[in-house]
């Protein structure tokens, strides 16, 4: 669609661990280098994934080395890989998965420090894509409606993510965390050093490396 014959098309069912390793391999088999991977797995109601938002995020982040929800977030180490359960376990999912950005990009950048390697959490702001195409039928007038009013439309939420991406001189604020208005403190859960290394220690574990 872009005529840009540099661009090369690979494989990849993010609701399949096996998929995500055999991406990841073909990638480095392939790419001598990695300049930049921008992570971006947000999905809600899928009833059809054995993977939830929680493990698709840790699953990218962990084979491949790169003000929002996340302040609802609940990460806990000993439970990783298990959804939560209740009325609103979707939602909750969803917000974990975006803490989980938050802390990886942290946990990360002290991975990283000293090297060439920056990493960042964006928040765009609500952005209308197809977030919402598995909700249940009863509740899509409602979501839709209020997604086409209110929401940003896909450039416009794409602007922070490569504003992160392509802008000089923010190496210093690597593992920081980015909303439309810049560098933005996250919530507490979003600071907490030892949760980040928890997290990381645990996704190593359920991806088996």
């Amino acid at each position: 669609e872009t005529g840009n014959n540099e661009v090369l098309f690979m494989h990849l069912d993010l609701a399949s661990l096996r998929s995500v390793r055999a991406f990841a391999s073909t990638f480095l088999r392939q790419e001598p280098h990695l300049h930049l991977l921008i992570n971006n797995a947000g999905e809600c109601w899928d009833s059809r994934s054995p993977l939830h938002p929680q493990d698709t995020t840790m699953s990218c982040h962990c084979l491949l080395i790169p003000q929002g929800a996340h302040c609802a977030g609940h990460l806990h180490p000993e439970s990783l890989g298990r959804p939560p359960s209740g009325l609103f376990s979707t939602f909750q999912d969803y917000c974990d998965s975006k803490l989980a950005n938050v802390l990886h990009a942290r946990e990360l950048a002290t991975r990283e420090q000293g090297t060439q390697v920056t990493c960042y959490a964006v928040h765009p702001g609500f952005v209308n894509t197809s977030l919402f195409r598995h909700a249940p039928l009863w509740l899509k007038p409602l979501l839709l409606p209020l997604a086409w009013l209110l929401f940003l439309d896909p450039s416009e939420g794409a602007q922070v993510v490569l504003d992160c991406a392509t802008q000089e001189g923010l190496e210093p604020l690597s593992g920081r965390y980015f909303t439309d208005c810049g560098p933005r403190l996250p919530w507490p859960a979003g600071r907490d050093d030892r949760l980040a290394r928890a997290l990381w220690e645990g996704s190593e574990r359920l991806v088996g490396l």
